[in-house]
């Protein structure tokens, strides 16, 4: 055989070779940029955070759109759960299931990653997806084995061993070689419905039309003003009594007001909290609240965190039967971020030492100053966030609560988020009411009304809410 005829035959299989494996990327439109967060051959939880970019011509939708992330279990009966941390897209149109895959030795199970909804435009990106997942016992995960996991891969970029699929085509990524990958499952044609039983079986409603902080009714309405010691906030702070009151805040009307105050020490810190008994489950919590961007008195620039929300205590690290939602407002930034900003968070769990957090959360960067109507609706296996009548988040899955909650409002500091002034200074929420429906779940609008009502009635306290 002649060298030409050899060379033209290599070309001829090249091609040939080319043509099976490639005919989707020439012409695809989407690829996959990734990074990871935690790049330990061992981790509490694997961070695969992904990009998607629509380089073609025409938008996508993203409920067409599957992307696999492969991995090999710790154990064949290992079971996992994922989790949307942040995503531009909003998490709550993101979702994740777990499939097993075989016949390769790579691989024997991948995170689907999928979209309820939106559209993905000509020329665009998601932008950050921040996932993770971790194992249901909460215990460490081996990644150094896994296909997909790229541990030097810390900014992002194109990365082929996570595969995307557009209506069932790959159209990115090089899947485990030799795998049963079987097509990606369907997508929701829509959100989840807000389902949940339709008719309340009990309400609780306060005015807050109490004397002061040591006004029997207090007591006797089931509220605790906090006096104990202990997080959060700044490790030393005291919780008196004395910064709960019940100022008039127009015409007769009292409201709830919390107050913290700190000269930049821990001894001269105080923070504040109010609280109902566990009895609050399913249905709808609302309040309205007034949110400040700056102290009453003093200089500006310290890290509060203003509050509305529902909890389950931790009994143990990692309890299953915890829980949380929250509306927490930082006037001045926190936690790495900087404010205004406003955060709905939905917890599962938490472990103390070494710190690992179990949750997912929504955050708006913007100014909540001023008084606004908050409402939590908790049913159907979703919990639903509205801020002045507009859905801000809605979470579920796993974040969904178990068990009875108590309702809660307080005021405190970030601990290291003091600003460096001895200068005295003092921040103040209030709160005019707060409304509970059990088992049902009440728009915003229709909230109002009730609220209303009450007080068209001369009504400042009713409770119709057994104990569980």
């Amino acid at each position: 055989m002649s060298r030409k005829l050899l060379w033209g035959g290599l070309v001829a299989v090249l091609l040939a070779a080319l043509a099976v494996a490639l005919p989707a990327q020439a012409a695809q439109s989407l690829r996959l940029r990734y990074k990871t967060s935690a790049t330990g051959a061992t981790a509490d939880q694997v961070e695969p955070w992904f990009d998607l970019v629509n380089s073609g011509t025409t938008a996508v939708p993203l409920n067409t759109v599957k992307i696999r992330y492969y991995f090999t279990a710790d154990s064949p009966a290992q079971q996992y759960r994922f989790a949307c941390s942040w995503a531009v897209v909003s998490c709550s149109a993101v979702t994740g299931t777990f499939q097993t895959v075989s016949g390769t030795a790579a691989a024997d199970r991948y995170l689907e990653v999928g979209f309820t909804s939106g559209s993905l435009a000509a020329g665009a990106s998601t932008g950050d997806m921040q996932l993770r997942f971790y194992r249901s016992d909460w215990q460490t995960i081996r990644q150094s084995d896994d296909y997909s996991f790229g541990p030097t891969r810390t900014t992002y970029g194109d990365w082929d061993k996570v595969a995307v699929y557009q209506g069932g085509t790959l159209v990115w990524g090089v899947p485990p070689a030799g795998g049963t990958d079987p097509s990606p499952s369907p997508s929701p044609s829509t959100s989840p419905s807000p389902g949940g039983p339709g008719g309340g079986s009990g309400v609780v409603f306060d005015d807050f039309a109490y004397a002061s902080s040591s006004d029997p009714q207090i007591t006797a309405h089931n509220w605790t003003v906090r006096t104990n010691s202990g997080g959060p906030g700044v490790p030393g702070a005291s919780w008196p009594a004395s910064n709960v009151g019940f100022p008039v805040v127009s015409g007769s009307n009292r409201a709830l007001q919390l107050r913290a105050a700190t000269d930049g020490t821990a001894g001269g810190t105080s923070q504040a909290e109010f609280l109902h008994q566990r009895k609050f489950f399913e249905g709808t919590y609302a309040a309205r609240v007034k949110f400040a961007d700056a102290p009453d008195s003093g200089p500006d620039g310290d890290n509060i965190v203003e509050t509305f929300f529902t909890i389950t205590p931790l009994a143990y690290d990692l309890d299953p039967d915890y829980s949380e939602q929250d509306f927490e407002y930082l006037p001045n930034g926190g936690w790495g971020a900087q404010g205004p900003i406003m955060y709905t968070t939905t917890w599962e769990t938490y472990r103390n030492e070494p710190w690992l957090a179990v949750n997912t959360h929504t955050e708006r960067t913007a100014s909540y100053a001023g008084w606004h109507d908050l409402v939590l609706q908790v049913s159907g296996g979703t919990v639903r966030y509205y801020i002045d009548g507009t859905l801000f988040a809605e979470h579920g899955g796993d974040y969904y609560p178990e068990t009875p909650q108590s309702v809660n409002f307080n005021l405190w500091f970030i601990s290291g988020g003091l600003l460096g002034s001895a200068t005295p200074r003092a921040y103040t929420q209030q709160v005019d009411w707060f409304y509970f429906s059990k088992n049902e779940v009440v728009a915003p609008a229709e909230i109002a009304s009730r609220v209303n009502a009450f007080r068209s009635a001369g009504t400042t306290w009713k409770d119709t809410v057994p104990m569980p």
